[in-house]
């Protein structure tokens, strides 16, 4: 009887302490909430990495003030700034500080905070400039913005402008520097910051704001999260600490701000039938297709240029000229051994500055700048390719056409590349779709191909799967045609394929 009974009290306290366990760990404990809070660090003095590469600003300062007020804990994520918003729809973050101006348009797809600081868009221009004074003057003229920006939006009011959207806003004021654009419309802030700082020399802000914005932290609509970073901000704004974070980075004292956002409760419309996902994807398409157009631009004469310089450096390396051997060795392992990314910044963004620099007055035009990236990388591949096709022919087919007369020259026109180059019809074609889907590179510098396109749509109705999944299907498409292409050239170079073609 005892026995029965100190079972039974032993498993009664273990029913209770797992219990215990159960509702300590659903409880709400702010100490215990991990809250992802994603950011781009390309935006000084609001966001930013520092010289060891940690997170700094006025927006990260602010936000780890607010978790520490409500003793939650905040994990930085990295995220393009057209990117947050979809993450916050898709729940992958849980908040976003980015310096996100809040907006009508946005507020229906996500909810703000109430704001935490006031800014507004200032046009930049080159200090030797005289013919921009105003928002006015911006008629015609071309302009940089940061891609899905409200300078973005406010650029698209000015009659007759050309339109170049960066990843970022020192990308787009690279691109003023570089004098490719007239202007660059950007938040005040940090506009003035970069120039006051000196890292932006020869640029100039032409006039006061153009229009006055508030700046607040996202959350996905309904998010829980948005309490708990409001109740943080109050406490931060009464205590003190929101003042001495703005003193710190702007020297001023901080303007008023208010209580709410401007747009709370904001819902989307009632959706018809065609703002359905398939009906999204209809409407993008024109647009996707005047991306291919110029995707395939770029693919053919990348290829083209790539193929000629390949097949050439590819021979070179074959040399028994040492010098000359190695100077095309060191060409491949360099353009084989960099980011294709990287040679595109420094051809288009790099070589300008530098030839500035010097003195000389030069400017690069994007498809130009994007084909001579695409191809110098192209050909590297392509050489490596050449080279094992050739070394792949038996050596007595060059010995038999010395036989007969023919010279060196001869013998790699008439005998041997012919040969080689249906052997390199099959890692031809896959540089071909390699270098069709790299070409998504270039929208970096603003080039208006297919993926940019699609970032630009994503940009206005915030419908990141259905755009994406249609850019994907396009790119599918374009490949299996491509491959099928070359499947077909590859039986028509073969002769033995091509009779058993006909014999069939």
């Amino acid at each position: 009887m005892v026995k029965f009974s100190f079972i039974r009290w032993l498993r009664l306290s273990l029913v209770v302490s797992f219990s215990c366990l159960l509702l300590a760990g659903c409880g709400v404990n702010p100490s215990t909430v991990k809250m992802r809070v994603a950011t781009e660090p390309a935006f000084p003095p609001f966001e930013f990495q520092g010289k060891g590469g940690e997170l700094q600003g006025f927006s990260i300062d602010l936000m780890n003030a607010i978790s520490s007020s409500t003793n939650f804990k905040v994990d930085f994520q990295s995220l393009p700034f057209d990117g947050i918003i979809p993450a916050l729809q898709g729940k992958t973050v849980d908040a976003a500080i980015s310096s996100i101006t809040i907006t009508e348009e946005r507020a229906k797809t996500i909810s703000f905070s109430r704001p935490y600081f006031k800014a507004g868009l200032a046009i930049a221009i080159r200090t030797n400039n005289q013919n921009i004074t105003g928002f006015d003057s911006l008629k015609n003229k071309k302009i940089a913005v940061q891609i899905g920006t409200t300078g973005a939006a406010k650029a698209k009011s000015i009659p007759g402008v050309q339109i170049r959207s960066f990843d970022s806003a020192p990308l787009a004021l690279q691109e003023l520097l570089n004098g490719n654009v007239d202007a660059v419309i950007n938040d005040a802030p940090v506009t003035l910051y970069a120039i006051n700082m000196g890292n932006l020399q020869g640029i100039k802000v032409v006039q006061q704001l153009l229009t006055e914005e508030f700046y607040g932290i996202a959350t996905a609509k309904n998010s829980p999260n948005l309490a708990l970073i409001n109740d943080g901000l109050d406490r931060v704004l009464e205590n003190g600490t929101y003042f001495q974070i703005y003193q710190k980075w702007f020297k001023a004292e901080p303007p008023s701000l208010p209580v709410k956002s401007p747009f709370e409760n904001q819902t989307s419309a009632g959706a018809p039938q065609i703002f359905t996902s398939i009906g999204v994807i209809l409407q993008a398409f024109p647009t996707l297709l005047q991306g291919v157009l110029v995707t395939l631009q770029l693919t053919i004469l990348s290829v083209v240029f790539g193929l000629i310089g390949g097949s050439l450096i590819g021979i070179v390396r074959l040399s028994r000229i040492a010098p000359v051997r190695w100077v095309a060795r060191a060409y491949v392992d360099f353009f084989r051994g960099t980011p294709l990314l990287v040679q595109i910044f420094m051809i288009y963004f790099g070589l300008p500055a530098i030839l500035q620099e010097l003195g000389f007055t030069f400017t690069f035009d994007r498809l130009v700048a994007g084909v001579i990236a695409l191809s110098l990388n192209s050909a590297a591949y392509i050489a490596e390719v050449v080279r094992a096709g050739i070394q792949s022919i038996e050596t007595g087919q060059a010995e038999a056409a010395q036989s007969l007369g023919l010279s060196s020259v001869q013998t790699m026109s008439y005998v041997i590349f012919p040969q080689a180059f249906r052997r390199m019809i099959p890692p031809l074609g896959n540089e071909f779709i390699s270098l069709l889907k790299d070409t998504s590179l270039v929208s970096v510098i603003g080039f208006e191909e297919l993926v940019r396109k699609g970032q630009l749509i994503v940009a206005d109705n915030y419908r990141a799967f259905e755009i994406y999944a249609g850019v994907a299907v396009v790119y599918l498409c374009l490949t299996l045609l491509s491959s099928q292409a070359f499947s077909r050239l590859e039986v028509w170079m073969n002769p033995v394929k091509r009779q058993r073609k006909y014999d069939t």
